[in-house]
């Protein structure tokens, strides 16, 4: 039995699921957050159906672009699916500031998941942001360590790069 599954079905502390899919698919970005390990949550890596990625919001706390998804029913965005306890909601939505909560349905290990929080920008910018080199790496990380599918995580890794080239950022990227 998993550690997800010994928390989902031995506790009674309320729970709520969240789809994750920029810096907080890395459980110890997370965790800096939350103020706790978030790895033992980690339901697994999940497919959002009809949305795609974005730069197009610019944080000012990490001054660079930061990931959105935004509806589009050709596309999927793949992220990590969390079962957190309903402790974490308030801290979550203050590391968010700048998005709102959206009910979302992802695909996870087989299963169908409903009415899963996630977060979109409320105020889109017309333009993606590059990202700098340190979301750049948390991101990947995160897409990394919890497993999603090794082509995502390329186009995800060709996508951040290219903006960066375009926008003049990236310096550590250039050599690699």
């Amino acid at each position: 039995m998993s550690v997800t599954r010994l928390f989902s079905e031995t506790s009674n502390e309320p729970s709520f699921y969240y789809f994750a899919y920029g810096s907080c698919m890395c459980p110890v970005d997370l965790k800096r957050s939350l103020g706790e390990s978030t790895h033992h949550y980690v339901v697994g890596p999940a497919t959002l159906p009809g949305y795609r990625l974005g730069f197009f919001r610019k944080s000012e706390r990490r001054n660079c672009g930061v990931l959105d998804v935004i509806k589009d029913p050709r596309h999927t965005v793949e992220g990590v699916l969390y079962r957190l306890p309903q402790r974490f909601s308030a801290r979550l939505d203050e590391r968010e500031i700048g998005y709102h909560h959206e009910a979302v349905t992802v695909h996870c290990q087989g299963q169908v998941y409903e009415n899963i929080r996630t977060y979109t920008v409320c105020e889109k910018l017309t333009q993606e942001i590059a990202p700098n080199d340190w979301y750049f790496s948390v991101v990947l990380r995160g897409a990394y360590t919890c497993g999603l599918p090794e082509p995502y995580v390329w186009n995800l890794f060709n996508h951040m790069h290219r903006l960066q080239q375009t926008q003049g950022m990236g310096q550590l990227l250039k050599s690699a």
